[in-house]
């Protein structure tokens, strides 16, 4: 690696796996190379300051410290991105990079105080980097390990955290323990009695939470942030080779689903089969690859599935009458429910136009949950449904026979007659797609894209390739990379990312 900074050739050794290096002066073959580069660098900062300008015309050196503070400044102004070269994967420019994130990176007291949201009020607030103030910490990542359990992740932005302290999830309103703290040093730690703001720490004997939860304390109640995580659209069923392998691969999955909130895992009661679901074929492919190989369980995957939604397009009013003789004891329910749709990406919602003073509240709570949980049971397919309102619109009350149980089915069994009446849809993923191709093969790319129903949202010029942006359905994109890589010489690049869900033309 050449620094274009120091004028030095960086070679690292590969025998120790990239942990020892050395310096050396730039071989004359490729000084003429890195003195055209480091021109180009002096003249991009020289735009932004006098400093170096003055001297560059001057024809003087410029100091490397003049250099490091200017660039520095730049980054954190966000005029400038550093870029610095390596692999990760023989652990070459590892060293650099670290010292990079030292010289041009701010510290947690050179950056803007992260906005926070005020629980009881959902006030949006400033938390400083001050170790005085309340204690809030967010966990970033989860990391199993066989003897210490759970690794949670944390940094610290403001306040001090002790360990054998007991603290706040906030998100999941939950008390947590923390046993130890230990600072990382790669594969091995330190142990410390406390960390403070602007600290990236470990915390061991966390039970409940998860990546994206804030942690503080009662009194200060903030949310540090609100994490938004995509719906998994892609399922495939895993079962394992034997009957004794399922309980290790059952408490596998949980582990994984610790660590990565877009990983769901779920029994399906009709086919007996273990689904889990992710947000692309890739993500699949690495979460099946670290359960084989190294948890060493032996299990068999189906091929992907797309995970449909199902919706209504009419709004509909529907009475629905339970009655039934339960252990000698009559149970008898009478509710009229309204659904309608709502606009894309809403969610479901249940709300009540009966008050407590016409039905008693436990009977309001049962309906609500007989619907919530039709809502997960689908009308047609059995997929869950999306962006459906559901109103209990009138209840008749009876004092000797009204139950609980009879009010709960009545808004499951009236929640899927109404939807049945709302001429109902299928619903399909659809994912947002970038592909980076060399210029050579744009055509072939954006003609092959269209062939599998995409729609071009644009296509952006580059210097060396060209970024083009689409829209496609998930069950269109399987096996894509391997179709893209043939297409493009093993030179294509594509990313994709879940974006909304529409109406799929003709059944499944």
């Amino acid at each position: 690696v050449i620094d274009l900074l120091s004028m030095q050739e960086i070679t690292w050794n590969q025998e120790t796996l990239g942990t020892e290096y050395s310096c050396r002066p730039i071989d004359e073959s490729r000084m003429h190379l890195a003195a055209e580069w480091r021109q180009k660098m002096i003249d991009s900062i020289s735009h932004f300051s006098d400093e170096v300008t003055e001297l560059y015309l001057d024809g003087k050196e410029i100091p490397l410290d003049l250099l490091k503070k200017v660039i520095r400044e730049l980054t954190i102004a966000r005029h400038f991105t550093p870029v610095l070269v390596g692999s990760s994967l023989k652990n070459i420019g590892v060293q650099p990079l670290l010292s990079g994130v030292v010289d041009f990176l701010p510290s947690p007291v050179e950056v803007p105080p992260i906005k926070g949201i005020l629980v009881k009020t959902e006030e949006t607030v400033d938390v400083p980097v001050d170790p005085s103030a309340p204690a809030l910490a967010l966990v970033f990542k989860i990391q199993a390990d066989r003897e210490a359990g759970y690794l949670s992740f944390i940094r610290v932005y403001s306040g001090i955290i002790k360990k054998n302290s007991a603290v706040l999830n906030i998100d999941k309103k939950k008390k947590e323990r923390i046993t130890r703290l230990l600072r990382m040093h790669a594969n091995r730690y330190e142990q410390l009695d406390s960390v403070g703001a602007g600290d990236i720490a470990v915390a061991i004997g966390f039970k409940f939470s998860q990546t994206g939860d804030t942690i503080g304390n009662e009194n200060h109640q903030v949310i540090l942030e609100r994490m938004h995580f995509p719906e998994p659209v892609i399922s495939v069923a895993i079962e394992p080779q034997t009957l004794a392998e399922r309980d290790k691969l059952k408490a596998t999955l949980d582990l994984l689903k610790m660590e990565d909130p877009t990983f769901l895992v779920k029994d399906d009661e009709e086919t007996g089969q273990l689904v889990i679901s992710g947000m692309g074929e890739l993500h699949l492919d690495v979460l099946v690859t670290r359960i084989i190989d190294d948890f060493k369980i032996v299990a068999h995957v189906g091929k992907p599935q797309v995970t449909y939604r199902e919706s209504i397009t009419k709004t509909v009013v529907h009475t629905e009458k339970y009655h039934r003789v339960l252990a000698g004891k009559e149970n008898t329910a009478e509710i009229t429910l309204r659904v309608a749709p709502l606009e894309r990406g809403s969610g479901n919602r249940f709300s009540s136009e009966v008050t407590k003073d016409d039905l008693p509240r436990e009977l309001i709570d049962a309906v609500e949950r007989g619907v919530t949980g039709g809502f997960s049971s689908g009308v047609m397919y059995g997929y869950p449904l999306y962006d459906v309102e559901a109103v209990l619109v009138s209840a008749v009350y009876d004092q000797l026979h009204s139950t609980a149980i009879a009010f709960e089915a009545a808004g499951s069994l009236g929640l899927d007659a109404a939807c049945r009446k709302a001429s109902p849809i299928l619903l399909e993923p659809v994912m947002h797609v970038d592909v980076m191709t060399p210029k050579d093969f744009v055509g072939e790319v954006m003609s092959h894209l269209t062939s599998r129903n995409c729609t071009i949202s644009s296509l952006e010029r580059r210097s060396a390739v060209d970024h083009i942006r689409a829209l496609a359905p998930l069950a269109e994109m399987f096996g894509y990379s391997t179709a893209l890589r043939s297409m493009t010489q093993g030179r294509g690049t594509f990313a994709m990312e879940f974006s909304h869900f529409r109406k799929k033309e003709g059944g499944l």
